[in-house]
């Protein structure tokens, strides 16, 4: 038996239609924007969601460190190597994840979900990856490692629960909202706990994955790992799981707080992406009207765009992201430091660029300006 999806109040379906008002807003965005625009935001809300949800296990890596490690710098950041091999292996997964939101004869299996976990794991050489777990699973107290929070259910249930949760993601409860079906795919997953480790981040995966499949935004703009891996917000995560959970797998008990704690996250961060993708917007829009004054050609304001919004650029990143060859970045990375637009960090591969002196004022306001977040059950 499964944790089963509750009746929604009217005050819910009120924040879901918010909810969908909002991606449908953000789509329209995506659809009509330059494709150099949305790429680059694409880029930074992965980065932000991979180290988010990291971050939720332990492992901290800083966003823009995370996006460098998503353009195959490993040498330039400076992180643990333990810290690399998660993000990279989790960004790997994302990267999969991705790639599935429109196939057209996409169906769930216990073999996709092995197979995620095996991309996410498998650098772990002592822990196996891909393979239900063989023993029993206990989730330790915050505080007291002899205090158990939680039991999963034992291993030799875990075959068959996972069989009744890939039957009911293809053909489970089709009639209820996507968004609640995906909350509720992470809900079961995670209390079942079929692998060793990884399971908060492949029941988080595995919730963004239902999303996209949804076909409404793609992925980057759709995930709540970010919003989840906010401090006071990962505190609230681990609650609502231990109230609705119970302290051993219990699929009688009422889900509705639970479901409520995702729309919330739903419409929180669709607040969050739509004021990054306006400030993304209006600091291009501003970079581009005062192109001729600083002498910058379309390209360069790229590198300028990235310093504004996530306050640095590495010549890498800009070769790629324009697709210029070395010697092509470097003169125009270099003709931005003399203008005073950039200034140098570091020295060799480390060095990156932030603002200069002369870069524009008004494109640094418009990146740090502020906005409110509601909470959608308390207007």
């Amino acid at each position: 038996m499964l944790y089963q999806v509750p009746r929604l109040a009217a005050v819910d379906h009120s924040v879901l239609d918010e909810v969908t008002h909002m991606r449908r807003e953000l789509r329209q965005f995506v659809q009509q924007s330059p494709m150099k625009w949305t790429a680059d935001l694409r880029r930074s809300l992965t980065a932000s969601a991979i180290a988010a949800s990291n971050t939720i296990e332990g492992y901290q890596v800083d966003p823009r460190d995370v996006a460098d490690l998503m353009d195959g710098e490993r040498e330039v950041v400076d992180a643990s190597e333990e810290n690399k091999r998660e993000t990279v292996a989790y960004q790997q997964a994302m990267t999969y994840i991705q790639s599935l939101w429109n196939v057209e004869d996409f169906e769930y299996s216990k073999g996709l979900l092995n197979a995620l976990h095996w991309i996410l794991q498998s650098h772990h050489a002592d822990r196996p990856a891909g393979q239900w777990r063989r023993k029993p699973i206990f989730i330790t107290a915050a505080g007291d490692p002899h205090a158990t929070e939680y039991e999963g259910p034992h291993e030799d249930k875990i075959p068959q629960l996972m069989g009744e949760l890939v039957d009911w993601l293809n053909h489970g409860d089709l009639d209820a909202n996507p968004l609640v079906r995906a909350a509720m795919a992470h809900l079961n997953l995670v209390k079942i706990h079929p692998w060793i480790d990884g399971n908060g981040r492949m029941s988080r995966s595995l919730q963004t994955l239902l999303i996209a499949r949804e076909g409404v935004l793609a992925p980057e703009f759709s995930s709540i790992e970010e919003w989840l891996g906010m401090p006071g917000n990962t505190w609230d995560y681990y609650k609502v799981l231990r109230e609705v959970g119970g302290s051993v797998y219990s699929p009688e008990r009422d889900t509705l707080t639970w479901v409520r704690f995702n729309l919330r996250a739903y419409h929180q961060q669709s607040q969050r992406v739509r004021h990054r993708v306006q400030r993304s917007t209006d600091c291009w829009l501003r970079l581009d009207e005062q192109a001729d004054r600083l002498h910058m050609t379309e390209r360069q304001i790229t590198a300028l765009h990235e310093v504004a919004m996530t306050g640095r650029v590495r010549r890498s990143r800009y070769e790629k992201a324009e697709g210029l060859t070395n010697q092509q970045a470097t003169r125009d990375i270099q003709a931005l430091t003399r203008a005073g637009l950039l200034t140098p960090i570091g020295n060799t591969k480390a060095r990156y660029y932030v603002a200069g002196p002369d870069f524009p004022r008004s494109v640094l306001e418009t990146a740090d300006r502020r906005h409110v977040i509601s909470d959608p059950y308390q207007q």
